[in-house]
């Protein structure tokens, strides 16, 4: 098959759940024979282009600030999706399939234009489905009231959907999506642990510094907890708007030899943080998924999430089998529950670990490429 992926971030130029499963499906589909095309926004430097055996990697857009304070830009989707239907124009006769992300929204819509004089078959990945509400909330009035149209726009374009929770799976159908929808829930694509590693006092959090994934939450609840266990320590990595704040947050409890925030790390760090970490806490409002919660419970590591109506990651959570739902990012909510992961001590691990060995097959990334490449066949 001749696949174009189109998203605008690339791992590990930009890091994220949907990165990594975009470049994960090229790999594992150019490595199947696949004839790959990746399309996205250039995040890296001309003079060392990103190298992904077997696919072809092109910049649609330049480099643009994707951040305005704490919100996305409305300029660089704009700008990427210009670039996708320009390209799509000129060279979409070259491809069976065009697969891409339905957010940002503009790429969709411009591969939909192009298909009349392609004929290509569009399949569409939809990680979060927002609420008329939610977007209000993000956007305010009148700006909110525009992206809910422009996404119910999305939604009408004839299309193969997928998701990646239960969550985003009812709004799709209650929404009328255009095409048929099928849950994927597999993106993890490492090997989990033969067994937990004993834990350390450490709480990570791993993730970008954005408002909606509330790393701030988690220097308070450390602080909180250490009213119960004085030894514990923490470690949040990750950059974004919201860095200046968790190291403020850092300096206000006088834990700057508690707390480390190293930024953008290599990500055998992170793996070797999250085998050993008491925790995982990611005190997300919004979630599509949360692949880093599946690839700390199959190192045995308990997760901490917090309840939310916009929160997939939650629908990984078995309350005190492999961590603990929070009924609110509050410093005590948090606190709380990394004080009950701490009082489960191995045994916790032990049941996160088999939680894990249940679910492996039905979490995996080669369980989700059957399917996509059944829908590819379709096409």
């Amino acid at each position: 098959m001749r696949i174009c992926l189109v998203y605008d971030h690339l791992y590990p130029q930009t890091i994220g759940g949907a990165e990594r499963w975009y470049r994960n499906l090229a790999l594992r589909l150019a490595a199947e024979g696949h004839d790959v095309t990746y399309l996205t926004m250039r995040h890296w430097d001309s003079a060392e282009p990103p190298d992904l055996p077997g696919i072809r990697v092109i910049a649609a857009a330049g480099p643009m600030d994707m951040q305005a304070g704490d919100r996305r830009r409305i300029l660089p989707p704009l700008a990427f999706g210009f670039g996708v239907l320009w390209h799509l124009i000129r060279h979409g006769r070259r491809y069976d399939v065009v697969h891409t992300a339905s957010f940002p929204y503009f790429s969709l819509l411009a591969a939909a234009l192009a298909r009349p004089l392609a004929g290509y078959r569009i399949v569409v990945d939809w990680h979060e489905l927002w609420t008329e509400g939610y977007w209000r909330e993000y956007l305010g009035g009148i700006g909110g009231r525009l992206g809910w149209h422009v996404q119910r726009l999305c939604l009408r374009v004839p299309q193969r959907a997928f998701c990646f929770s239960r969550l985003v799976e009812q709004r799709l159908a209650a929404e009328g999506v255009h095409g048929e929808v099928t849950r994927l829930e597999g993106q993890f694509e490492g090997e989990p642990a033969a067994a937990p590693l004993p834990a350390g006092a450490v709480v990570v959090f791993a993730g970008r510094h954005v408002p909606e994934k509330n790393p701030v939450a988690v220097v308070h609840a450390v602080a909180k907890a250490r009213e119960t266990i004085p030894e514990l320590r923490g470690a949040i990595y990750g950059d974004g708007p919201e860095r200046p704040k968790v190291l403020a947050a850092i300096a206000e409890h006088g834990l700057e030899d508690v707390i480390e925030a190293p930024g953008f790390v290599d990500e055998a760090v992170i793996e070797d943080a999250l085998a050993r970490a008491l925790c995982l806490v990611l005190p997300s409002q919004r979630e599509g998924y949360g692949l880093v919660v599946v690839e700390a419970i199959s190192k045995g590591t308990p997760v901490v999430l917090v309840a939310g109506d916009d929160n997939a990651a939650t629908e990984l959570i078995e309350e005190g089998v492999n961590g603990f739902v929070a009924t609110d990012s509050s410093a005590a909510e948090l606190a709380t529950a990394v004080v009950n992961v701490w009082a489960g001590g191995a045994s916790l691990r032990d049941s996160t670990h088999a939680w894990y060995t249940r679910s492996a097959d039905r979490l995996s990334l080669a369980a989700s490429l059957v399917t996509v490449a059944r829908a590819y066949d379709d096409a």
